[in-house]
């Protein structure tokens, strides 16, 4: 039996797409810090969180995507567990969308940066555009909203920073933003998924009116050594 990618997929973007990106060990991986805070294990043994500690700065936790609330390793402390539901979609809606999001390049990052402080939609570091295609909506020159790829297991690409400034909503920004990507992801032959807090019932009912139905709940466990 096949294990799904979507289960660990920290682990398997860090081992396949973005490989180029991954301080690894067998049976541990991170991201770089200013690109995004995930780290992954390739299972809840021992020596897979023996591994984990060899590459963590003191006194930083690891934020790891994991199926369940696992049992907290001898020698670990917990300093937080964030349920997320996992969401995913087959297909998109055909109806047509308006003026279609533009594509931002590294000369956008101050102004992403700037949004996703106002706007909080998650984690998001300097080098977290260069994961994956990043697109916007400007009113005149200001960035308003934008949405992007983040992880990449294989097959699959997760859509994130899915954002709107406070005095742009209500426009349907995040509703075209999110299609454009789902539409993106699909025509490479992959599956576009993403996480949402539970009591994120807007933006959970946005996900469902474009086709993305709950595939399980993950768990976000921040983590480290005591």
């Amino acid at each position: 039996m096949s294990i799904n990618v979507l289960d660990n997929p920290v682990w398997h973007s860090l081992a396949g797409p973005h490989r180029q990106h991954a301080h690894q060990r067998p049976l541990a991986s991170h991201y770089p810090r200013d690109m995004a805070p995930f780290s992954a294990i390739a299972d809840a043994s021992a020596a897979a969180y023996a591994d984990l500690a060899l590459d963590l700065p003191p006194g930083t936790e690891a934020r790891l995507f994991r199926p369940s609330h696992e049992p907290l390793p001898e020698g670990w402390q917990e300093t937080g567990v964030f349920p997320m539901l996992q969401m995913v979609a087959v297909a998109a809606p055909s109806d047509e969308c308006a003026e279609p999001p533009v594509a931002l390049s590294p000369a956008d990052a101050p102004a992403m940066l700037e949004l996703v402080e106002i706007a909080n939609p998650g984690p998001f570091e300097p080098r977290t555009p260069l994961l994956g295609h990043y697109i916007g909506i400007r009113d005149g020159d200001r960035l308003v909203a934008m949405a992007g790829e983040r992880l990449r297991p294989p097959g699959h690409v997760e859509l994130s920073a899915i954002c709107v400034h406070p005095e742009a909503r209500g426009r349907g920004y995040a509703r075209r933003l999110t299609l454009a990507l789902m539409r993106r992801a699909l025509a490479r032959g992959e599956v576009p998924f993403l996480h949402v807090r539970p009591d994120n019932v807007a933006a959970a009912s946005l996900y469902q009116a474009l086709g993305f139905t709950v595939r399980r709940e993950i768990v976000v466990l921040w983590r480290r050594p005591a």
